[in-house]
């Protein structure tokens, strides 16, 4: 019940964040929204700030669970990548077109989604660092290029994150063929040869 509730709080709340703003939102707010009580909402946060960091943290650990699924498959090392870096990219695509999304939330200020990034890219690269050693004891991937990849894909990810938040729908479908383009170049790159 605990449980339920504070995810019910952190629901409503990136809901209403999303759609109002954070700045425009209050406690008040929250607790209408959630049929609770502000001392309930007292109970589970300290202060909205609070609330707006288990936001985050919340949108941080989604993106890695996505990712973690791919990790533990029993794909060669090759899909893995492949499929890995493609629901990678898609993420933050997929967050940007739904109507509630955190796009809304992060639009005004890049600073929030640079923070989501940043607490879920150490994670992202140790899952990748996973799937990479995985192909370098299978002698499929290049050791080199493999100690070369976390750094090139963080940029990437970082960079195609900012573009999907700021493009229109044209653009966007525009970057569906440089993204696929970019994950077939990344795994021809670190196959040895």
């Amino acid at each position: 019940m605990v449980l339920k509730t504070r995810e019910k709080l952190i629901e409503v709340a990136r809901q209403l964040f999303a759609h109002k703003g954070v700045e425009n939102t209050t406690m008040n707010d929250i607790a209408a929204a959630s049929d609770k009580g502000r001392r309930t909402i007292y109970t589970y946060f300290k202060n909205k700030r609070e609330i707006y960091n288990a936001v985050i943290e919340r949108e941080s650990d989604n993106i890695v669970e996505k990712l973690r699924e791919v990790q533990v498959s029993n794909l060669p090392p090759e899909e893995k990548l492949k499929i890995g870096l493609k629901k990678r990219f898609e993420i933050i695509a997929q967050l940007s077109t739904r109507q509630d999304s955190i796009r809304t939330l992060f639009i005004r200020d890049i600073r929030r989604i640079e923070r989501i990034r940043r607490l879920a890219s150490s994670k992202e690269t140790e899952i990748l660092n996973s799937i990479l050693d995985e192909g370098v004891k299978t002698n499929v991937f290049d050791p080199d290029q493999a100690k070369r990849l976390p750094a090139l894909t963080s940029l990437l990810f970082q960079g195609t994150d900012y573009f999907n938040l700021k493009a229109d729908s044209d653009e966007k479908a525009n970057a569906a063929m440089f993204i696929n383009d970019s994950i077939d170049y990344i795994v021809q790159g670190i196959l040895l040869k």
